[in-house]
């Protein structure tokens, strides 16, 4: 089964869906129960405290999985080193790196001419562009439906990836109020070669780090049970609504700066969140929350989508 599109060459998958970066959350387990399904699996290189804890990560992936498989390096923390994880994942050989959250030059940089293939996220047209300029291999388009950190301009995934599609040559990604087959189908139509999807799994029994109160908050939140924090940084970026994010929301309200939210924005906020202390943080979503009802295993999942690829197939071949 399957389905055949650039990225699917270029990555050598079956299915044209990568797993989001996901902080905190993006490990070994869940990297390898996506690629094993057909699709792109992920480590979250920069949750990760040093070399020796990634270099682990890759080498256990490796055990649980012989497909391709990626690393992700967010790189827009504040000024946070990332050279050293970069080069871990040169001296391991790594198949894939994307790279979100910041400028991905010094780390397209340090992998020009080896065997790894580069895929750079961007919510803009002029990011892709830029990303296709500096040697990226794929782009990542994420539309402000999406969770997480997101463009400045608030422009949705379906008006922004046919614009980015029809400015790079390089195969494109859609990103950002997907989460099944039916989104998948209308990226396609929209001009991209796959979709990458974070929220999604992060609502499967393999992303193991995520406590079970995360997930089924997930389960339980509509399409209106997320709001977008860090505005008056300049830094837009989509969460699930809780009490922790009606404090950020009103601090915001007088732009006091990042000092002052630090506290209440840290990765450490975050991470309570996902491990279970639901009103001492927040938790990255997107608006795809109103189609997530359940907590499949990543195959399961796959399983619908490829049902969902045959049905709509069968619908377009009457049209």
């Amino acid at each position: 089964m399957g389905m055949e599109t650039r990225i699917t060459r270029l990555l050598h998958i079956d299915y044209p869906i990568i797993q989001g970066g996901l902080a905190h959350l993006a490990y070994a387990d869940l990297a390898a129960a996506v690629s094993n399904a057909g699709g792109l699996g992920q480590i979250t290189a920069m949750s990760l405290e040093n070399e020796a804890q990634l270099r682990d990560e890759i080498q256990k992936v490796r055990r649980l999985t012989n497909k391709p498989f990626g690393v992700n390096f967010a790189i827009g923390q504040h000024g946070r080193p990332f050279e050293h994880m970069v080069k871990v994942a040169r001296e391991e050989q790594v198949p894939v790196i994307t790279v979100t959250g910041g400028n991905p030059k010094p780390v397209l940089d340090m992998v020009k001419g080896m065997d790894i293939k580069k895929m750079v996220l961007v919510a803009a047209k002029r990011q892709a562009e830029k990303a296709e300029e500096l040697g990226a291999d794929a782009v990542m388009v994420v539309g402000q439906e999406g969770g997480g950190h997101l463009g400045r301009d608030d422009i949705g995934t379906f008006v922004l990836t046919p614009q980015v599609v029809d400015a790079v040559n390089i195969p494109v990604i859609s990103s950002g109020g997907i989460s099944d087959g039916k989104g998948l189908m209308a990226a396609l139509a929209l001009g991209a070669e796959g979709i990458e999807m974070g929220t999604r799994f992060i609502a499967t029994k393999e992303c193991v780090h995520a406590h079970e109160k995360h997930k089924q908050a997930l389960v339980e939140a509509d399409e209106k049970s997320t709001v977008v924090i860090k505005r008056s940084l300049g830094a837009p970026a989509r969460a699930l609504k809780n009490g922790w994010t009606e404090k950020i929301l009103e601090l915001e309200k007088d732009k006091p700066g990042f000092e002052v939210l630090k506290p209440y924005i840290s990765g450490e906020t975050n991470k309570r969140y996902i491990y279970g202390e639901s009103e001492k943080g927040f938790g990255w979503a997107g608006q795809v929350t109103g189609r997530i009802h359940d907590i499949p295993t990543v195959q399961e999942l796959f399983n619908r989508i490829q049902k969902d690829i045959e049905t709509i197939q069968a619908k377009w071949s009457q049209l």
